[in-house]
């Protein structure tokens, strides 16, 4: 293999691009992004970047000194067996790595809205949201909280639609999503409420009301950025279909980060996972795919969300529990925990304790046993519950 073409230069494609190098690979590589930045992380961009805390969030990588040909505001347009076609013409490879990420869902309307995916939207949204500025955000998700936590910070007039009956309930469901419905106080929640569309000057509910705003920010979940491979012969379905090494059904072409949907032989499941963590380890996985050695993907999902002053972590895989397990009352520090059937530990969600959250992702993936009787109590470890 001689020539290496990555496609997408966020951080999946350029980790992937740094585990190609650490695993000898001294052949040519090229890295396609869209954006005319360099590689950045995008946790950040909700976060301190929103909140005027950084203005960037570039990964601490040398591209030259890695020699790799860096492409910056070109995009992929279609792929055939050995050949991407871009907007800069057609790049031959011999391996390819998928890595384009996924793009934020617009709601209709002729008004403006903004997302927060990029650098640049994080930077343009920052400087909306000003004190008195009355900003509605679409979706109490993750996404959602945190830019409602910016605005409200900023000094806006926040009102957040959620069309789900608690934040969160798509997330994690709404029964643990309502126990952070204090966060909201002073913030116009609107629970059960769906949006008809975004218009000049605000926001037109279904039923016909409108909510003035001077700032529209939709944060209603993303699509994998798998548009250009339509017509590939290449299997899509909810991302880019991959096995549990993150080979794809096309030859020499591998898929990492938020745009793969990989085979997990832990849960026995597809999993699409559109966090940092997946995009910062995977890769590893990939690389070493592409050059024939052998490597499976089968992580301890993880991600974290800061919003309201709380610190929220997540580890594993919910849908696999059967029953949940709160530890602590919702006006302090708590945590959620999902137990399978046979009595082992699914995912957990701390809230302001770190603890649970390194002591449960351990847990789960060692797939021990936990004890329901002393879990409940949260003076009591995650790991001492360990029978």
């Amino acid at each position: 293999m001689n020539h290496v073409v990555v496609v997408g230069a966020g951080l999946a494609g350029v980790r992937t691009v740094e585990a190609l190098r650490g695993r000898g690979f001294t052949g040519r590589i090229t890295l396609i992004g869209q954006e005319r930045h360099r590689p950045y992380d995008r946790p950040p961009l909700s976060k301190a970047v929103l909140k005027g805390e950084a203005d960037t969030s570039f990964v601490d990588t040398d591209l030259d000194a890695l020699g790799v040909e860096f492409w910056p505001g070109v995009a992929a347009k279609s792929l055939r067996a050995g050949v991407v076609e871009t907007t800069e013409g057609e790049v031959a490879y011999d391996g390819l790595v998928i890595a384009t990420g996924a793009d934020p869902i617009r709601l209709p309307g002729d008004g403006p809205q903004h997302v927060l995916r990029t650098l640049d939207d994080a930077h343009e949204l920052r400087a909306m949201l000003v004190p008195g500025a009355r900003v509605a955000v679409i979706g109490a998700g993750w996404i959602g909280a945190e830019v409602a936590t910016a605005a409200r910070r900023a000094g806006c007039e926040v009102t957040v639609v959620e069309s789900a009956s608690a934040p969160l309930s798509t997330a994690v469901g709404a029964e643990l999503g309502g126990r952070t419905l204090p966060w909201y106080d002073g913030i116009d929640l609107r629970l059960r409420t769906m949006v008809d569309s975004v218009d000049e000057g605000g926001v037109r509910l279904v039923g016909g009301e409108f909510v003035e705003a001077h700032v529209v920010v939709t944060g209603i979940g993303v699509r994998p950025a798998v548009e250009w491979l339509a017509d590939a012969d290449i299997d899509l379905h909810n991302g880019v279909v991959t096995d549990e090494h993150l080979r794809t059904s096309l030859p020499g072409v591998v898929a990492v980060g938020d745009c793969a949907a990989w085979w997990s032989r832990r849960w026995q499941a597809r999993l699409r996972v559109e966090h940092w963590d997946t995009a910062l380890n995977a890769p590893d996985v990939a690389a070493a795919t592409l050059l024939g050695e052998e490597a499976v993907y089968d992580p301890v999902p993880y991600f974290w969300s800061e919003q309201f002053g709380h610190m929220l972590q997540y580890a594993g895989h919910h849908p696999a529990g059967d029953r949940l397990v709160y530890r602590g009352e919702p006006e302090g520090k708590w945590s959620a925990v999902w137990l399978a059937a046979d009595g082992t530990l699914a995912a957990v969600l701390a809230v302001d304790r770190p603890r649970d959250l390194v002591q449960g992702r351990r847990i789960i993936g060692a797939g021990s046993r936990l004890d329901a009787e002393r879990l409940v109590d949260p003076q009591v470890p995650l790991r001492d519950c360990v029978v």
